[in-house]
């Protein structure tokens, strides 16, 4: 910045309007003006953009937008993101970091996982570091993900996963990559606030946000794996089978729910078919929540799920008490598998006191 500027910053709620109203070229003339008054074009990603899209995601928790609001958002956020990508500023940086270039890395979402804005993030400061980014986006099937890596041979991939039920498919790509002697850093909600299943999973590296992931890697290369040197077997729980069984009678087990909802909470038969739509797909997100808690042995992610949904309902006038039965249905299906009963009664304790309520809006 040139003597006597005066840098230009954001006012967070004029950026807020503009996304959270869908308005895609207020918001990037917003951006654009500050990156052109001088601010750090990192900053603007990461204490800008990033702070922004938690928001997006807290004002539909709290039912404040709605789901096609939210998505909306996302998608502006995403597009400003990609404009701060190409502005000079940016290209200027690029340039200025290309004859320290660290590498090559691969940098992908979990097979799955569609929230790629976290990946992006990390894909563009790592390119505002001089790294050479392959970014491959949302939703990478794992085979794919294998080519690329014996097509290009990145030093290091970087995974992320935001929803803690794609953890199964993580674990199997974190394998993968590592088969190949390519180490592997995670990132994303899903792995913990503390990192906790890139540990159990076996990654190579974690960081709890893209600043974090770029200043690890600055500190020097993550040390290489021999090629085929693991194989999920490391989880020696999954020998009770509860885990299988829960994923692939899925079907069953909502149907079965669903079938006998009604006689063991009465509310039901005055749904519309929309609440009824609804409820299958609760049941559905909470048979899956099993699943990959039993796959990780974790009751307290289930628990910490069962609670987030109380929240959900809450503010959305539905009562907590709606979600005991589903767990009885559920641990009736189950009896056969003690860890899965566990984490249904010890969920079904956390639900026990409705929420308390509130108005709605």
């Amino acid at each position: 910045m040139t003597a006597g500027r005066t840098r230009t910053d954001i006012r967070p709620d004029d950026l807020w309007e503009a996304v959270s109203t869908g308005d895609e070229y207020t918001a990037t003339d917003i951006v654009m003006a500050a990156l052109d008054g001088g601010m750090d074009p990192e900053e603007v990603m990461l204490d800008v953009i990033a702070p922004l899209q938690a928001r997006v995601g807290r004002e539909w928790a709290a039912n404040r937008i709605t789901v096609a609001q939210e998505h909306t958002a996302t998608a502006v956020n995403e597009r400003v993101l990609g404009a701060v990508a190409h502005h000079p500023a940016v290209r200027r940086r690029q340039r200025e970091r290309a004859p320290e270039q660290p590498g090559r890395i691969a940098v992908a979402c979990i097979d799955g996982e569609w929230h790629a804005l976290p990946a992006r993030l990390v894909a563009e400061v790592l390119r505002l570091r001089g790294w050479r980014v392959d970014y491959l986006g949302a939703q990478v099937p794992t085979p794919h993900l294998i080519s690329h890596l014996h097509l290009t041979g990145p030093a290091v991939v970087a995974l992320s996963s935001s929803i803690a039920t794609r953890l199964p498919a993580a674990h199997a790509a974190i394998t993968a990559c590592q088969s190949t002697g390519t180490p592997v850093l995670v990132g994303g909600a899903a792995f913990g606030y503390d990192g906790r299943y890139a540990d159990l999973l076996g990654a190579d590296a974690w960081a709890p946000d893209a600043r974090a992931a770029a200043d690890r890697l600055a500190r020097g290369p993550l040390p290489k794996p021999p090629r085929g040197h693991r194989v999920i077997d490391d989880l020696p729980h999954l020998a009770d089978q509860a885990y299988a069984h829960v994923t692939r009678t899925a079907p069953q087990l909502i149907r079965y729910v669903m079938d006998r909802l009604e006689s063991r909470y009465p509310a039901v038969a005055g749904y519309t078919d929309e609440q009824r739509h609804r409820t299958v797909e609760d049941v559905a997100y909470i048979v899956e929540f099993l699943g990959t808690a039993l796959y990780l042995d974790d009751p307290g992610l289930f628990t910490a799920f069962l609670t987030w949904t109380v929240g959900i309902l809450s503010v959305r006038g539905v009562p907590a008490e709606s979600l005991r039965p589903v767990l009885d249905l559920l641990s009736e299906q189950l009896a056969d598998y003690p860890r899965a009963t566990g984490m249904l009664a010890r969920a079904h304790d956390a639900v026990r006191e409705p929420a308390p309520e509130r108005d709605i809006a």
